[in-house]
């Protein structure tokens, strides 16, 4: 959220912005008339109104007017009377006020630029797996876009209303995504959240998935995982993209083949790219082996170097000997 991994080709980007300009994630923009946050943040109340009096010309004051200075209570925390309180006490006109302080002008929903403030004003980092787990929460369909069925909804599954009740509930998130079957359901909606949508993708685009594969499995990596991307990266295979088979099933890698490799089988139904990764990565490995060896021989042959003229010396020394012995 906060830079557009997806549509700005860009994956060591963030995940929100197409145009991935940092800079403005370190700025707060607000739309015209403000936002206090939807509730984020508290404003001072002023006095509920003030008393202008007037005296005319002859001494006799003039009728007393009142000005009434609004309060916007939803801006303040504060319930009104009619607004709707879910079954969790949760303020729904919070939550709908919270959506559009960054909601597009012309789309109802949060885009690029929207999303680009709201995680400013969380105070995460877009490109963080924080972000990740909060789209899996609000079950964001693509990048860069939350519809405000999407915002509403999340919000309400997280129970939180405001920019405060969100930031308090990323512990909690980050500790349901360690779950096994939590973590594999968020595995797979990370594969449906980097394809976009608008050009119907299938597959995720090689770059995408590597960014996005290390981002998903940034609380526990597995020990294969930086082979296996410096593997994608390399592409000896000439991979386009990474089907969705693939993507799921790499998960399932992880957890059955152990890191030397040793189980794995091609007699078994892994998809064909995981046969030239384990042959790629093994001949790697030999490669590493004989290097290493090479590197031990090359230091065992300084030593010898230097062994015959300790032993040069010896052996004069032990000449002379006999000489002196012999006079």
């Amino acid at each position: 959220m906060g830079q557009c991994v997806t549509k700005c080709k860009n994956p060591t980007s963030s995940l929100g912005s197409k145009s991935g300009d940092k800079e403005s994630g370190s700025k707060s923009h607000h739309k015209k008339g403000g936002c206090a946050g939807g509730g984020g943040h508290k404003e001072e109340p002023s006095a509920p109104c003030s008393k202008t009096t007037s005296e005319l010309s002859n001494g006799t004051k003039a009728l007393e007017a009142t000005v009434e200075t609004p309060i916007i209570p939803a801006l303040m925390g504060e319930p009104r009377k009619e607004e709707c309180m879910d079954g969790d006490g949760l303020s729904m006109l919070h939550i709908e006020e919270l959506f559009c302080c960054y909601k597009d002008e012309q789309d109802d929903a949060i885009l690029e630029e929207g999303m680009e403030r709201f995680c400013n004003d969380l105070c995460v980092d877009p490109a963080e797996f924080r972000v990740l787990v909060l789209a899996w929460k609000f079950q964001a369909a693509t990048m860069c876009k939350f519809t405000r069925k999407e915002f509403v909804e999340g919000c309400k599954a997280i129970q939180a209303d405001s920019l405060e009740g969100i930031c308090s509930r990323f512990p909690c998130m980050l500790l349901e995504a360690q779950g096994e079957e939590n973590f594999k359901d968020l595995y797979r909606f990370t594969f449906q959240f980097g394809l976009d949508a608008e050009e119907g993708q299938r597959s995720l685009q090689r770059d995408i998935a590597i960014a996005l594969w290390r981002l998903v499995f940034t609380q526990d990596t597995p020990a294969i995982l930086e082979h296996w991307l410096d593997f994608l990266a390399e592409n000896p295979s000439g991979i386009r993209g990474i089907s969705r088979d693939t993507w799921n099933m790499f998960l399932n890698f992880t957890q059955a083949i152990g890191p030397d490799l040793s189980n794995y089988s091609e007699d078994e139904a892994w998809p064909s790219l995981f046969d030239t990764f384990v042959e790629w990565e093994l001949e790697r490995r030999k490669k590493e082996e004989r290097a290493l060896m090479e590197k031990d021989e090359e230091g065992r042959c300084t030593e010898t170097e230097c062994s015959p003229t300790t032993d040069r010396l010896e052996t004069e020394g032990s000449r002379g000997s006999q000489t002196w012995g012999g006079h």
